[in-house]
């Protein structure tokens, strides 16, 4: 699995999967984008709090890419 740092300009940005928003620091896990902000809120969520299961049906859209030879 690799996981890539993105820190951007405050201009430019790309889309979160989870809050759905434009954010410009973030991680990219596969094809998709997890804000700072919510990749920190995630990791200090307990699993039993009623918000993680929204997270969990939002990391579901993340999918491992396909390898082409």
């Amino acid at each position: 699995m690799e996981v890539e740092q993105l820190e951007s300009s405050i201009t430019s940005g790309e889309k979160c999967v989870v809050c759905e928003q434009i954010k410009s620091v973030g991680i990219h896990l596969y094809t998709s984008y997890i804000c700072h902000d919510c990749e920190r809120v995630i990791i200090q969520t307990d699993t039993s709090d009623p918000k993680y299961r929204h997270y969990i049906k939002q990391l579901k859209k993340i999918t491992q890419p396909e390898i082409y030879s």
